[in-house]
């Protein structure tokens, strides 16, 4: 992508807007809000950082969030995959998220923070030989009013089970994120990021990744449609090149539905 994108996608914003819920009683300050909330979605395929991970193919996604009214909070959240059971021999063709952590506001709520600790599990066996991909990261975002910039830095052995060329552990790899967000009102939003995964000592596994997208509340949940795209090296022979002769860090256009309780 050009410098000029990157503009364009800096000033291009999103909001996913609060889910409808239900009336509140008239004494609603006399009913405080749960701490537990569920989240499920159905997407036209599973993308991360700009990576296709179900092989174009649809993904059903939930997960459950504990938050303290201290600011601490715990989750766990799931979809299935299909970029490790490609392989021949992997039977492994789920994503366990587990993650936890402490965010809060500032400066009159205008500034927010949020560090925490996240591990990618994925359970299943693997092909003799096969660097097992679960991987652990610390992040730290740091959000004013509609944007934010996050980073996360992988201290497990390896990060998704790469390996570097000669052989290295990839323990040290990151992510910069940069995400915008703003509400248009009446239920609709507009999405922006751009974010540089950083594979150590593997720089033909390195890339940017890019998005733009609208979404809109219908009521019972939120619809939304985004267009994603990356500069990984996806051809032949090149890391993001899956068994099914697939370009997976290719452009392409996410329809999803969500809906939180």
């Amino acid at each position: 992508m050009k410098i000029t994108l990157l503009a364009t996608l800096l000033l291009a914003v999103f909001a996913a807007p609060a889910m409808a819920q239900t009336a509140a009683p008239t004494d609603a300050a006399a009913v405080p809000a749960s701490p537990f909330t569920g989240n499920v979605s159905l997407a036209s395929e599973y993308i991360y950082r700009g990576i296709a991970q179900t092989n174009r193919k649809p993904a059903i996604q939930g997960g459950f969030d504990y938050t303290h009214s201290s600011g601490l909070y715990v989750g766990v959240w799931a979809s299935n995959i299909s970029w490790l059971s490609d392989v021949p021999g992997n039977s492994s063709s789920i994503e366990i998220d587990a993650y936890g952590g402490f965010k809060n506001t500032f400066g009159g709520g205008d500034f927010n923070y949020d560090v925490g600790v996240l591990t990618y599990n994925y359970p299943g066996s693997y092909v003799a030989g096969f660097t097992k991909a679960d991987t652990q990261e610390v992040y730290g975002a740091l959000g004013w009013k509609w944007l934010s910039v996050k980073y996360s830095y992988v201290f497990s052995k390896n990060i998704f089970g790469w390996v570097g060329t000669n052989g290295e552990k990839t323990r040290g790899s990151d992510y910069l994120e940069l995400n915008a967000n703003y509400d248009l009102g009446e239920g609709w939003g507009l999405l922006g990021h751009v974010g540089h995964q950083k594979i150590k000592h593997l720089s033909d596994a390195s890339y940017t990744d890019y998005r733009v997208g609208v979404t809109k509340d219908i009521g019972f949940g939120v619809i939304g449609l985004s267009y994603w795209d990356t500069d990984a090296k996806g051809d032949v022979g090149q890391p993001y090149h899956n068994t099914h002769n697939k370009d997976l860090g290719k452009g392409v256009a996410l329809l999803s539905f969500s809906k939180t309780f």
